[in-house]
């Protein structure tokens, strides 16, 4: 039959789809154009012919690689919404599950980066065990194929810590590495999803990249993936499709190696041992569950049962995975009963936030980077020549700039987000830092560390309790708290969390501060308080000269106390408004007032000032830290 000339009208003229097979004419009047692509849906476009009617399959373009590799170029269109926050961009699940909307933002990571940044290179994939993980990954790896990247090194079932992928990236050399994971988020069908790239360093994009991101989310037209079968991640071992490998790897091996070089592990051992030594970890039904029991019980000879939530659950077991004194209710009833252990122990969806607790006592995240820096030498080994440097996110708390004026040690206040510490721990001016938000860590890689934290203090309690006898009382966390505030003295630290605020009127609450403190004169008076500054804290990069504003508004008095005030860039849906209240103590007579009741007069004052129940209809916050 020969093929007539045909005049296409209506959807299918106007359609960008790149090739159209005919094949076989049909009675009706009109066709039906449908995909065959795994990224589209199979969506019906009717269109007139004239003349004749005829049934069409649409197709992507497909090209084959030298060696066999079938490359597909899938037609799409922006979406919105795809700019990254503070951590990689976030989303609840069925915003991902969305057609091409996770497909989209990797197409688009790809055409942000220089081809020699993957091009025939390796990257590392790998996430927290949340819902939508297993779908997500092989939409990856097909993209990641398509793109010419010649090696993915993924977690076995698809699990690797966000710390354990930065040091996969590091010891592995990789180009780089993808991460899904929403961290401390809550997981399941109508939760929350995110994804986020490290570079070769192992440090998270930084801000000119997911800018570059986000510019080509909004002009994509094109994705390209490999015409290849779902692989199977729960093996470890390695299936090559042409010029390209998946290789799945063992989650743990690598960042277990890496915490013994860190770490003396003996030395841990010897104290987890001990008759007179209790220890509890609660993983949260989340990925540290993969790596409790290898490092804690199998490497360090703790018990089976210190172990607690250790396998991770898609849903977080219906938890919210949060290492905090609200969401972490499990090991705060375990540490504050009467028989409680001696040491206490959580983390989060992703690994990468920590909580420490002593017997019926609670570590701030402020003091527990401070305390580790103020021990690290003594009883850390990776540490034994010093630290070079230590820093802080702005909103933590000045606990750690008083170690390092102590230790003459450089010292550095950032921006909320570990990736502006990675630019000073490649220049060699950082070893350890830290943020309020239960994140602390060092430079031996480029993300905040949850199971680094816990070892680094067994190993300043085993340091301090190494030449104790069995019998002898042993030095405890309060002890060693309490012991750094008489040294350093207590800076009371509280943030209060207001989750999921209607968006508009924590922006507006936003804008009546920032017109507040462009008013603001120094010595004004605010209750019992005299203002020394008040500004939207800016930073300037001292490494490469890049510029971070608008990171969050401060009113710092002239005794030193501090309130701030954050749109915090980590959920998914909604705005979560942080307040941040500090106030210096130097007196060790007053070190053992319950924080909320030294901070009482400042917490007033903050929500005086902001308005915020006026704002956002708020009594209480949801989270209080």
């Amino acid at each position: 039959m020969a093929v007539p000339s045909l005049k296409l009208e209506g959807a299918l003229a106007r359609s960008t789809l790149p090739s159209i097979s005919i094949l076989h004419p049909i009675a009706a009047p009109r066709v039906a154009l449908f995909s065959s692509s795994p990224l589209l849906p199979r969506k019906l476009l009717p269109c007139c012919i004239s003349g004749r009617s005829f049934r069409f399959v649409v197709k992507a373009s497909v090209q084959t690689t030298s060696e066999g590799l079938q490359i597909k170029a899938i037609p799409t269109k922006p979406v919105e919404g795809q700019k990254t926050g503070t951590s990689g961009l976030r989303k609840k699940v069925k915003v991902f599950q969305q057609e091409n909307y996770l497909a989209n933002w990797i197409q688009a990571l790809f055409n942000s980066l220089p081809l020699e940044d993957y091009k025939d290179g390796v990257l590392v994939l790998g996430g927290d065990g949340r819902y939508f993980n297993r779908e997500a990954a092989q939409i990856i790896i097909k993209i990641a194929a398509g793109n010419g990247v010649g090696k993915i090194l993924v977690g076995r079932d698809g699990l690797m810590s966000t710390p354990a992928v930065s040091a996969v990236i590091r010891k592995q050399k990789a180009n780089g590495g993808f991460i899904m994971s929403a961290s401390h988020n809550p997981g399941g069908p109508e939760y929350d999803w995110g994804i986020k790239f490290n570079y070769s360093s192992g440090q998270p994009a930084p801000e000119s990249i997911t800018d570059k991101i986000y510019g080509n989310t909004l002009s994509i037209s094109e994705i390209k993936t490999a015409d290849i079968p779902d692989v199977d991640l729960s093996s470890v071992g390695a299936v090559r499709y042409g010029n390209f490998t998946v290789e799945v790897v063992d989650p743990v091996s690598d960042y277990l190696e890496l915490m013994e070089e860190v770490f003396d592990f003996q030395l841990i051992k010897d104290l987890i041992s001990r008759a007179d030594f209790r220890f509890s970890f609660d993983a949260m039904h989340a990925v540290t569950g993969a790596y409790a029991k290898p490092i804690f019980v199998d490497r360090l000879g703790a018990s089976l049962d210190s172990i607690s939530n250790a396998v991770p659950l898609e849903d977080f077991g219906h938890g919210h995975p949060d290492p905090n004194l609200t969401y972490a209710k499990d090991l705060v009833n375990i540490m504050y009963a009467k028989d409680a252990p001696d040491f206490g122990a959580a983390s989060d969806g992703d690994g990468d936030r920590n909580m420490i607790l002593g017997r019926g006592f609670f570590i701030t995240p402020s003091d527990s980077v401070a305390i580790i820096a103020a021990n690290a030498q003594a009883a850390i080994p990776y540490f034994k020549d010093g630290p070079k440097g230590l820093a802080r996110s702005m909103p933590t708390s000045g606990a750690l700039d008083r170690v390092a004026s102590k230790l003459n040690l450089p010292f550095f206040e950032v921006p909320t987000g570990w990736k502006f510490f990675g630019n000073l721990m490649d220049a060699g001016r950082l070893s350890i830092c830290g943020e309020e938000s239960f994140g602390t860590g060092s430079d031996h890689i480029r993300e905040k560390d949850g199971i680094w934290a816990v070892l680094a203090w067994l190993s300043i309690i085993a340091y301090q309790n190494k030449d104790k006898k069995v019998g002898e009382k042993l030095v405890s966390v309060a002890d060693i708290a309490k012991e750094h505030w008489a040294t350093y003295g207590r800076n009371f630290f509280s943030r209060y969390d207001y989750e999921e605020c209607e968006s508009s009127g924590a922006n507006k609450m936003m804008e009546y501060l920032r017109d507040i403190i462009s008013k603001t004169k120094q010595g004004e008076k605010y209750g019992n308080y005299t203002l020394d500054f008040a500004d939207d804290f800016s930073y300037t990069d001292p490494v490469d000269g890049s510029v971070a504003s608008k990171q969050g508004l401060r009113f710092v008095f002239t005794d030193g106390s501090r309130i701030i005030y954050r749109l915090s860039g980590t959920g998914s849906a909604g705005a979560t408004i942080r307040i941040y209240i500090e106030q210096f103590e130097p007196d060790v007579a007053k070190h053992d007032v319950d924080a909320q009741t030294a901070l009482k007069p400042l917490i007033d004052l903050a929500l005086s000032i902001s308005k915020l129940e006026e704002f956002t209809g708020r009594e209480k916050p949801t989270v209080i830290t």
